[in-house]
């Protein structure tokens, strides 16, 4: 192999890598949608803490009892009534165990236009509004939350090149990386 390639190759590798470690949380944190607490209450920045002061919560809804906060808005329902359906919805489609066949097998991930579906529908009839309208309203926050993760990716990755820890290129591949859904971390 050409002394080039093998330098490319390299690159890219490192680059890969590099993109890894930085969207791994991403990537783990987009696999399931946020419970909403009972004990959250909401900050100054609009994200949400426990009393005990941890932060939670992660994509498509933000932090916990954000994706509530962001349905009622985008439906013109009492953020609390959303809260209890999808407090209902996640109670009744909670997997118990493997061994009784409900929770997904290990490394695998629960298929998710199907639970966006069940999810939409159950909201819909708990809420009296057309499931339509909820379908919708969800994946204007998915999208939101996903544009919101690749633009602080940009902003790592930039100060990264600015700082000397990475190359353009090599920015621009783990960029790349994220956007074919190689690795997590940013939109899809």
């Amino acid at each position: 192999m050409s002394r080039t390639k093998r330098i490319t190759l390299g690159l890219t590798a490192g680059a890969l890598a590099l993109g890894a470690g930085l969207g791994v949380t991403g990537m783990a944190s987009a696999a399931e949608t946020p419970t909403p607490s009972a004990t959250a209450s909401a900050s100054t920045d609009g994200s949400t803490a426990t009393e005990s002061g941890k932060r939670g919560g992660h994509k498509g809804g933000g932090d916990r009892g954000q994706l509530a906060a962001d349905l009622a808005t985008k439906l013109g329902v009492e953020e609390a009534k959303v809260t209890e359906a999808i407090q209902a919805f996640r109670e009744a489609n909670k997997p118990t165990g493997a061994a009784d066949g409900t929770a997904p097998a290990e490394g695998t991930k629960p298929d998710r236009s199907a639970m966006d579906a069940e999810m939409a529908k159950s909201l819909a009839e708990a809420l009296g509004v057309e499931e339509s309208k909820v379908t919708a309203a969800l994946e204007e926050i998915r999208a939101a939350g996903q544009a919101e993760r690749a633009a602080a990716l940009k902003t790592r990755l930039d100060t990264a090149v600015t700082d000397g820890k990475l190359t353009q290129a090599e920015a621009d591949a783990v960029t790349k990386a994220v956007e074919a859904g190689v690795i997590g971390g940013g939109g899809r």
